[in-house]
């Protein structure tokens, strides 16, 4: 994929407009044929769900030839909050262009780039999406993924863990933006939860996925505040999550996590930013794995 070259007469890049939608749809299901026309259905409904964040296209931008959508990326913007403030990311998602316009495919991307203030994630890229964005200049914040069986792991003295809903008494003792990751993903499905050692609450977001070709079910770590965080109360977390037939999780990473039984793989499922703050490993808040459906 090309990201230079002046766009030929009846071209045009431009924001994603709700009436866009059915062409959008036409134009990813040629670009990822294995994912079905209500997926993506649901994907941008899940993008419309979300808060408008200042400026910033709702959904993301196209390319239209003539009146036809030839071209995709969807923007999933969100306002991330941590011990550092607040600031905007942006999850740069399912990116395609058809045959005929694929070396116009980088204005889609440089439209998104030129927010300088706003920290862009690649978190689900192709082969082919990588070798751009490392053109791009994106660096990685996770080299790999380590799964693990956390129920192999110790159980801290007085530990206990929690199922996050909004009368739960614990979620007083959070800060306010972890309350909204908790809550907000809990009506987006994912588990949220909370493990509760010497009276200290950690929070955590899981989501179901399958991997190997879709044989393994697994449960993806999406929030955590850190990978320490994770190991200490990864016992816990284990046996809560074993009584619901839950075994196998993973969490990205940039080498082995210490504390976590199981097993590192270097090079499976990369994961790139672009901008002014570096994203913590394990932190997949408000991106397409939370947001979006198997």
């Amino acid at each position: 994929m090309s990201v230079l070259g002046t766009m030929p007469e009846g071209l045009i890049c431009r924001p994603i407009e709700k009436a866009d939608w059915q062409g959008v749809i036409d134009c990813l299901r040629r670009g990822f044929p294995d994912r079905s026309r209500q997926y993506w259905q649901n994907a941008l409904g899940r993008i419309d769900d979300m808060p408008v964040v200042g400026d910033f296209p709702r959904y993301g931008y196209l390319l239209d030839h003539a009146g036809t959508v030839v071209g995709a990326m969807l923007t999933l913007y969100f306002r991330h909050t941590d011990a550092h403030g607040e600031s905007i990311r942006c999850n740069l998602s399912s990116w395609t262009v058809d045959t005929d316009f694929r070396a116009y495919a980088g204005k889609l991307i440089m439209a998104a780039l030129r927010q300088r203030d706003v920290t862009f994630l690649s978190v689900t890229p192709a082969p082919v999406t990588r070798k751009v964005v490392e053109a791009l200049r994106f660096k990685r914040f996770a080299d790999g993924q380590h799964a693990f069986l956390p129920v192999l792991s110790p159980v801290r003295a007085r530990s206990r863990v929690v199922k996050v809903h909004a009368d739960a008494s614990e979620l007083l003792q959070l800060p306010e933006h972890e309350r909204r990751i908790l809550l907000e993903h809990t009506a987006l499905g994912c588990d949220a939860l909370m493990c509760i050692i010497d009276g200290s609450v950690h929070p955590f977001v899981f989501k179901a996925r399958r991997v190997l070709k879709g044989f393994v079910p697994a449960s993806q770590v999406i929030y955590c505040r850190s990978h320490s965080d994770l190991s200490q109360c990864a016992g816990a977390l284990g046996r809560y999550l074993l009584r619901r037939g839950k075994i196998f999780c993973l969490v990205d990473a940039r080498a082995p996590v210490p504390g976590l039984v199981g097993r590192y793989f270097a090079e499976i499922g990369p994961k790139y930013f672009k901008g002014p703050n570096l994203p913590a490993p394990g932190d997949l808040a408000f991106t397409e794995f939370a947001l979006f459906n198997e």
